[in-house]
């Protein structure tokens, strides 16, 4: 994983890339700290984060596009199949070089609110914490960019998979107040996106016997807690997608919370697209 970690990390910079994606966040992070902080006197640093998140939606598809869509592309996946490490340590060691490139812009952040105390009052419990969630936020939108990267060799369809997705994720909130919530509504709802799962398992495994299975696991309970208890089923669709809206969780951070639940939220998500990730690669592997 080291030696994966090493060759990504300064393939980076041989590239500019990572120079790019540096000066991008810390441009961004320097033009709404002037705006809020200097020319309207805002004493909160939280305020800057929580604006500049939007960002991800451009740098995070850039960044993660050639993580595994270049490597296919250009054949020399195979090499990195041949080193002596599983396909877990590849997916870790990748990913923890873009983890460790997105921490470099951080690291200057986190002295930014320190300048703004020199000159005024401003609150480092919540400053730091909102940083934090800035960071973690940062760490799971690179996964979902990665896995995206690795169902496909095209570079341009990895970046536009990514940004629809994070966008997707960055509007959820606003969408989910435009469905309707009742019992029959969210239910429906619910078995669409149980069918869509079913065929996510048959294009990854190429068993229609594992999608079936899926459907039925799905399909089943759904169906059976909606003749038994209607009642539960009203506003479940909405509420799962307020449960995928990976942007909202800073909130309780900038509101000087420090979420707990958060920042589990922000490792679980990470995690899964590891995972996600790393049986995509397998897959390809041995295909």
């Amino acid at each position: 994983m080291t030696a994966v970690f090493r060759r990504e990390f300064k393939s980076y910079f041989t590239g500019m890339m990572g120079y790019v994606f540096i000066g991008f966040v810390l441009l961004f992070v320097g033009i709404y700290t002037m705006a809020l902080n200097l020319n309207y006197g805002y004493p909160g640093f939280e305020y800057v984060i929580q604006s500049c998140s939007f960002m991800f939606l451009i740098a995070v598809p850039v960044l993660t596009m050639r993580a595994f869509a270049e490597e296919r592309r250009q054949g020399t996946d195979q090499l990195l199949y041949s080193l002596p490490v599983g396909v877990t340590q590849l997916v870790l060691g990748k990913y923890l070089a873009m983890v460790a490139l997105m921490a470099i812009p951080v690291a200057v952040i986190s002295f930014y609110p320190l300048i703004i105390g020199a000159f005024g009052t401003i609150s480092y419990a919540t400053a730091y914490g909102s940083i934090f969630a800035f960071f973690l936020l940062g760490c799971a939108l690179l996964a979902i960019g990665m896995f995206m990267s690795s169902i496909t060799e095209n570079q341009i369809i990895a970046a536009v998979m990514c940004l629809g997705t994070l966008l997707l994720s960055y509007l959820m909130t606003a969408l989910s107040t435009l469905i309707t919530s009742t019992a029959l509504a969210s239910t429906i709802a619910l078995m669409v996106v149980a069918l869509l799962l079913s065929l996510i398992v048959r294009l990854m495994t190429k068993s229609w016997s594992a999608a079936g299975a899926t459907a039925v696991v799905t399909f089943v309970p759904l169906a059976l807690l909606y003749l038994l208890n209607p009642a539960a089923m009203e506003g479940a669709f909405t509420g799962s997608l307020g449960a995928l809206a990976v942007f909202d969780r800073m909130q309780n951070f900038v509101k000087g919370v420090f979420d707990l639940t958060g920042v589990v939220y922000f490792l679980s998500v990470a995690a899964l697209f590891c995972f996600f990730t790393v049986q995509a690669v397998e897959k390809r592997r041995w295909s």
